[in-house]
């Protein structure tokens, strides 16, 4: 057998497994199985990235640290919660610590309004796309906590945690772009 073969073989080894197997897998250092895990799951950290950043390039960047301190810290996921509950609190705590050490970056840059005005979405998009592009214009702290909280579900005291900032602050931040969000859909 060709050393291909043994590669798609080894592959399908996991298809058939459940999520638990393939995690004691990459606990071990099996790369194949962290591939597997790195495809089945690097979606959905993306996407929450991107909503964090508001940035492509940052949400890929970000998107990467979140993938090399999932290989070193594995380990660390005791099968106390679903695999997929914790990868998404290790991926909001990496992608605001991210954020912390761009901040420079952030004021060197375009702002957002100017990102979305350039960009080439068509006037007849959807709703929800609209809000998408509401929610990238938000200012940094009220986006990664609306995100946080009315899209992924974090309580406040949760937020306060993984961003360092008061329990009020955040729910401060909330209304906040609440109260931006609800302003620039009522305009149009």
């Amino acid at each position: 057998m060709t050393s291909q073969g043994n590669v798609v073989s080894a592959q399908h080894k996991f298809a058939a497994k459940d999520e638990l197997d393939l995690i004691t897998a990459v606990k071990a250092g099996d790369k194949l199985a962290y591939h597997q895990l790195y495809k089945q799951y690097i979606g959905q950290v993306y996407g929450l990235c991107y909503r964090l950043t508001a940035d492509k390039m940052l949400a890929e960047d970000a998107a990467q640290e979140v993938f090399i301190q999932l290989w070193r810290k594995i380990g660390n996921y005791q099968g106390e919660s679903r695999f997929s509950t914790w990868l998404h609190t290790v991926t909001s705590n990496i992608t605001i610590s991210y954020l912390r050490k761009q901040r420079g970056w952030f004021s060197r840059v375009l702002n957002f309004e100017s990102a979305i005005e350039n960009s080439q979405v068509d006037q007849g998009c959807s709703s929800s796309v609209d809000i998408e592009r509401y929610i990238l214009r938000l200012p940094q702290r009220a986006r990664i906590v609306f995100v946080l909280h009315a899209i992924e579900g974090y309580r406040h005291e949760e937020i306060a945690q993984m961003t360092k900032m008061a329990v009020g602050s955040s729910k401060a931040q909330f209304h906040r772009a609440k109260h931006l969000l609800e302003g620039w859909m009522s305009e149009e």
